[in-house]
């Protein structure tokens, strides 16, 4: 069975005036412990009786805190803001919805999840292609890990100019 949301104006406003405090949150708490608490929210969401809807987006916050913690990429600070103020959305138990109210105390998650991997959804891009590209690298070995490092730069560095580009254009 699938079922549509639609999420109005109005609505969307109240996600993102809970938003405001998560902003907050992720300007001025220390980024590990960001990291820490949504580790933590994982480890105890009750996903084995989540729905399936819930539990496909919070996968999304398991490539979020990979992403933030590869010091390859070394993700740019704007997006890093981005990627954290949605951690510390996923991490506040007491969010519109609590968490531990059964079957529908992640569906907030799940709707705020949605709405920033889709803000997200070119810096995951970037990040996907740059561990391909990794993989890629690693497989035809460089000769020297002088090499290996300048071309993982360069990779990196095209994919955030791509970034810049489409952060602009938004």
């Amino acid at each position: 069975m699938r079922i549509t949301i639609e999420i109005e104006t109005k609505d969307l406003a109240r996600f993102h005036q809970s938003l405001k405090r998560s902003r907050h949150v992720a300007q001025e708490a220390d980024e590990a412990d960001i990291l820490d608490a949504a580790k933590q929210a994982l480890d105890s969401a009750p996903l084995a009786t989540a729905p399936t809807y819930v539990r496909k987006r919070i996968g999304g916050v398991q490539r979020l805190i990979t992403m933030l913690e590869d010091d390859a990429w070394a993700l740019p600070a704007p997006c890093r803001i981005d990627v954290l103020e949605a951690l510390v959305y996923f991490s506040d138990p007491e969010d519109l919805i609590p968490d531990d109210i059964e079957v529908i105390g992640l569906l907030d998650d799940a709707i705020m999840l949605e709405l920033l991997l889709r803000k997200l959804a070119p810096v995951l891009r970037a990040y996907a292609d740059f561990c391909k590209f990794r993989d890629e690298l690693a497989a035809t070995r460089p000769a020297t890990r002088h090499e290996y490092a300048a071309s993982l730069a360069r990779k990196r560095d095209a994919l955030r100019a791509r970034l810049g580009r489409s952060r602009r254009a938004a």
